[in-house]
């Protein structure tokens, strides 16, 4: 079955009881049953809900996996992985990640007795010399938020294997539409649904992907445990978004590379980070391991102004500023002072990170209505 086709039809059916095509919206915290501890399968909505259950197989079909287990936001997926590990415990992440991922590694589960090391992984080579025998898990970003850089799955699946470290994929910027890190080798496969999958900026939810039924079994025990679910009402929601995702991306790509183009020739311009510019670093592997380069970009004001930089980004019309990305209008962000704050300024400067970067998320509006706001903002 085809991309396009799974995002409409895997893992659902009409409803068993009305015939409803679209998976009815279950509002209920419990459910009847016919004695103790017999029942349809459903006891109480923290442990399972019908519309989560259906969501949940929807998003494994769309990873090529085998189970999928819904959060109630990104960062409730990143703490459910985090719980599978034990104090002493050492886990090696990309040094350019999302600044929440960052903030919950190093301000919450360091200080339970975790370790952890963030380096290049755009260079495979870099994490050998750092496995030890407390390595339990490598996590990436690729592209990387907010720098896109790239890192080879396949490569680094090839390291941590043989040492049977778990290899777990930020797949955010990505989505399964673009690339599938299961299929390269990941174990694990993590999602921020509020972003592409769910498409439309009004739902906040995680996802976990994998095939490994011991794993799966756990982070669901830690799913209904921890209590970190999310509500039918959002799940019918990005059941409804991913309906129409291999459209959205197909859009939100084409806008991106041409938004990309003009700013890679705008003279006061100094950089743009876009995978599909074959003056990216990553543009090879790019065109390797996914099946178009996204939505997301980034770009410096030549001179480094700080105050420039919040000008041009005051001065947008169409592109609005806020956190989040994603979603079918778009956004601009200023990672060193929003979505990557939690990270300290000397280690953001230190991963090329400056504080006059400016993010965008590119929408699916006409592009000729964004380009004409770039020249406007930019001047």
């Amino acid at each position: 079955m085809k991309f396009g086709t799974k995002a409409i039809h895997a893992g659902i059916e009409p409803d068993p009881t009305t015939g409803a095509i679209m998976t009815p919206i279950y509002q209920t915290s419990t459910y009847v049953q016919e004695s103790p501890g017999k029942h349809k399968g459903y006891e109480y909505a923290r442990t399972q809900n019908p519309t989560r259950t259906v969501l949940q197989n929807n998003l494994a079909a769309l990873e090529n996996g085998k189970h999928g287990i819904c959060y109630s936001s990104g960062l409730g997926a990143t703490d459910a992985i985090l719980k599978l590990f034990r104090p002493g415990d050492e886990i090696i992440a990309s040094n350019d990640l999302y600044g929440g991922t960052y903030r919950i590694m190093v301000r919450v589960f360091q200080e339970f007795g975790l370790k952890f090391k963030f380096v290049d992984l755009s260079n495979p080579a870099n994490l050998d010399g750092l496995i030890t025998p407390a390595t339990k898990m490598v996590w990436i970003e690729t592209p990387t938020n907010p720098l896109l850089r790239l890192v080879d799955i396949a490569a680094i699946a090839a390291i941590t294997k043989p040492h049977k470290i778990k290899l777990v994929v930020d797949n955010t910027f990505a989505s399964p539409y673009l690339q599938n890190p299961l299929d390269l080798g990941a174990d694990i496969v993590m999602h921020s649904v509020t972003k592409y999958l769910g498409g439309h900026s009004d739902t906040v939810m995680g996802a976990i992907v994998l095939n490994d039924d011991e794993t799966a079994q756990k982070l669901a025990f830690i799913q209904n445990a921890c209590g970190a679910v999310p509500g039918p009402q959002d799940c019918f929601l990005v059941l409804r978004g991913i309906k129409t995702l291999h459209i959205r991306m197909q859009r939100h790509c084409e806008n991106a590379m041409k938004v990309a183009q003009y700013l890679q020739q705008h003279p006061k311009v100094s950089q743009v980070y876009y995978p599909g510019l074959e003056s990216h670093i990553g543009h090879e592997l790019a065109k390797k391991q996914m099946r178009g380069f996204g939505g997301m970009l980034s770009f410096e004001l030549k001179g480094d102004s700080m105050p420039e930089a919040v000008r041009v980004m005051e001065s947008f019309e169409v592109f609005s500023l806020g956190e989040s990305l994603g979603g079918v209008e778009s956004l601009c962000t200023h990672p060193a002072s929003m979505t990557h704050a939690s990270i300290p300024k000397e280690e953001r400067i230190k991963n090329g990170l400056k504080d006059t970067l400016i993010r965008l998320s590119v929408g699916i509006e006409d592009i000729e209505d964004l380009i004409q706001d770039l020249e406007r903002a930019i001047g």
